[in-house]
């Protein structure tokens, strides 16, 4: 669109990425595409000229404007990667009452943890890269989950939940 990136499609690309199980290229993509890496140094800012905690909808490709970022504020691209990183990336999957992950995170990444709200109910999630069978062990306050999922109930307290993987 404008011979640089267009976010929206970029986005797509490291989702399908993700869909295919590829955890390095997912992760050096959305490095890529991440804001925050287009302002590490005091030039890098004078190039980008734009947030570097909002999703440009357009980073440009084409001179004078090489490496601008665009359209910020105005965008759908921020819902986006909302999505590439909370689904795809970190692989939650809420269907109804049930919650279940399928990260494409890097070999390199041990653990990573999560808080999830569930109306009036807080699960602490603690995720372990340690299984190479590719199965998933969940665990909620304790006790063993059937099929690598869990289910959310709304009762007002903290649950302490463990998925290794």
């Amino acid at each position: 669109e404008n011979g640089g990136q267009y976010t929206h499609a970029a986005i797509w690309t490291v989702m399908a990425y993700a869909k295919l199980g590829d955890h390095e290229k997912t992760n050096e993509l959305l490095k890529l595409i991440n804001p925050i890496h287009h302002s590490q140094t005091a030039q890098e800012v004078a190039i980008y000229k734009a947030e570097p905690y909002v999703m440009a909808a357009d980073v440009y490709g084409i001179s004078p404007h090489t490496g601008r970022g665009g359209w910020t504020w105005y965008t759908g691209s921020a819902g986006w990667m909302y999505q590439l990183i909370l689904e795809s990336f970190l692989g939650l999957k809420r269907e109804g009452n049930t919650l279940r992950f399928e990260p494409c995170i890097p070999n390199a990444w041990k653990s990573f943890k999560l808080s999830y709200r569930f109306h009036d109910t807080n699960y602490h999630i603690l995720l372990s890269q340690e299984l190479t069978d590719g199965s998933f062990l969940v665990r909620v306050d304790g006790i063993g989950q059937a099929d690598g999922t869990f289910s959310l109930i709304d009762d007002r307290r903290e649950h302490s939940v463990t998925i290794t993987f």
